[in-house]
């Protein structure tokens, strides 16, 4: 029999899954809570706040505090040391580097052998069988996968403790029949520098068969310009005329989308979205027409929701159970995962479309807004305008952050663009007046307070040299992989050091 039918057969089984988490999503959820509680009382963690095999939801709720890297660190720290049942029973020997909420921050998160294998690689394993579903008879195992990883430099302490990228991780112990079809080889994946890793991936598959591309878009964008030049090809199609799945999460696609298609030009190409952190994998498209994730309710990962506008941090109050959601509000989201995470605000926001069965969107990040005039403009709001403007002016987005900028002479201040573009507008006043605009028409509050330029003035725009935000991310060691630069920050201060980096 045929290695691709062989593999359809096997990864077609998963649906009875994925129809689980659409049909009994609350009854999952009750499940993985038993089973996470169970587990968390054998922890320091656990017995510190008194957890119990018996407690209800309700007494998780009044006995475990909600937590975020900082009041979990100490416990991550001495697991990181070897020491075992911390955060989850016996010894956790992977910990994955993660960006954290601000331009330094590095976190380093625990990955135990249960969340890699029931949530990592589960959710990978669901998000192709769903393909399968939606597209029959096609033949990915007969070609490769292009995995765009981060860094692959791994740190071993001499407790046996692993420390690198979550791709580096999840490359590095790919089951077998998995590791047969992914391209470039380990040593080229795990290349430290990105640079480097980006000149010899970009070499390496040139000639291979490739059907399917999974990775940040950033960096795969980047990635698919290096195979053009090195192949001396019009498009990506020409290189590889199999392609036809891009697999993409971890920021907007919105604004690279028609980049991708510019530069890919296949007809049947389909993009498909995820959400997969270090901190968990979380959903996945289900649906050929929509956008929308499918939560994933059996996957080892108890959910919570603080609605934004009750929103306090670790002091908030009001949190609800995944069967209280309601469609069309801003939640933070809050995980209790086998990694030994609990009750963690991981920091994204979402937005229901739908329950029963939960679909969703990443709407926004709870520290990633601009705030400063009341005006409350989250990412999503700025993904659209954005896109929007760059359609009416012919231009393409590469990257770009905004912040507040503050003139108490002229007026109270206002919000600084800076973007890098692919392809430079038209005309650039009128690509700022359309941002202007479609923010308006998208944030009800930014065009109250930005009437006669009384609370918030004009957008201001400053166009980046190409590879500015690249040169940016090297300086703090964040190229590649999951790094991505902060759309929007609530001041100043990242826009100064982007404005102030010496050529």
């Amino acid at each position: 029999m045929p290695f691709n039918s062989v593999f359809s057969w096997l990864i077609g089984r998963r649906m009875a899954r994925i129809h689980d988490y659409r049909q009994n999503p609350i009854q999952n959820q009750l499940r993985t809570f038993e089973f996470l509680v169970q587990q968390g009382c054998k922890t320091l963690y656990g017995q510190k706040f008194g957890m119990r095999e018996t407690d209800k939801i309700t007494d998780f709720q009044q006995k475990i505090p909600l937590s975020d890297y900082g009041s979990l660190k100490l416990f991550i720290d001495e697991s990181i040391t070897g020491q075992e049942s911390k955060l989850w029973p016996g010894k956790t020997n992977w910990f994955a580097k993660s960006s954290g909420t601000t331009a330094d921050r590095i976190k380093i998160l625990p990955i135990t052998k249960e969340s890699l294998i029931e949530n990592h690689y589960a959710g990978g394993k669901d998000l192709l069988a769903q393909y399968y579903h939606n597209h029959p008879k096609r033949k990915l195992y007969n070609a490769k996968h292009l995995i765009i990883g981060g860094s692959g430099k791994i740190d071993k302490s001499d407790q046996g403790i692993f420390i690198g990228d979550l791709s580096a991780i999840i490359i590095d112990h790919l089951p077998l029949w998995t590791e047969l079809r992914r391209t470039p080889k380990k040593d080229i994946a795990l290349l430290e520098n990105w640079e480097e890793k980006l000149e010899r991936m970009a070499e390496s598959v040139l000639e291979e068969n490739i059907c399917i591309i999974a990775g940040i878009p950033s960096w795969t964008l980047l990635l698919l310009k290096k195979v053009l030049e090195k192949s001396g090809k019009q498009n990506i199609g020409e290189v590889w005329p199999n392609l036809e799945l891009y697999i993409h999460g971890g920021m907007s696609f919105q604004p690279y989308q028609k980049s991708f298609q510019d530069i890919i030009q296949l007809p049947g190409m389909n993009y498909v979205e995820s959400y997969n952190s270090s901190e968990g994998y979380f959903g996945l498209q289900d649906q050929l027409e929509s956008k929308e994730l499918l939560l994933l309710t059996n996957s080892q990962v108890f959910y919570e929701f603080i609605p934004m506008d009750q929103f306090q941090g670790l002091n908030s109050k009001f949190v609800l159970t995944l069967d209280s959601v309601e469609p069309n509000v801003d939640y933070a989201m809050v995980i209790s995962t086998s990694a030994g995470l609990w009750r963690y605000i991981i920091g994204d926001t979402v937005r229901f479309s739908e329950v029963h069965p939960f679909r969703f969107k990443v709407s926004g990040r709870t520290s990633h807004f601009i705030n400063a005039f009341g005006e409350k403009l989250i990412i999503e709001h700025a993904e659209k305008a954005i896109s929007a403007a760059a359609n009416e002016t012919k231009a393409k987005i590469s990257d770009y952050t905004a912040a507040p900028y503050f003139n108490q002479e002229e007026v109270v201040g206002g919000h600084h663009w800076l973007i890098e573009f692919e392809q430079n507008p038209d005309d650039e006043a009128r690509f700022l007046s359309e941002l202007d605009r479609f923010l308006k028409e998208e944030n009800a509050d930014y065009d109250a307070k930005r009437k006669d330029n009384i609370n918030i003035g004009y957008p201001k725009l400053t166009v980046l040299p190409t590879g500015t935000f690249h040169t940016w991310l090297k300086t703090k060691g964040k190229l590649g992989g999951q790094h991505k630069v902060p759309r929007l920050m609530n001041d100043p201060q990242l826009i100064n050091e982007i404005l102030n980096l010496k050529p």
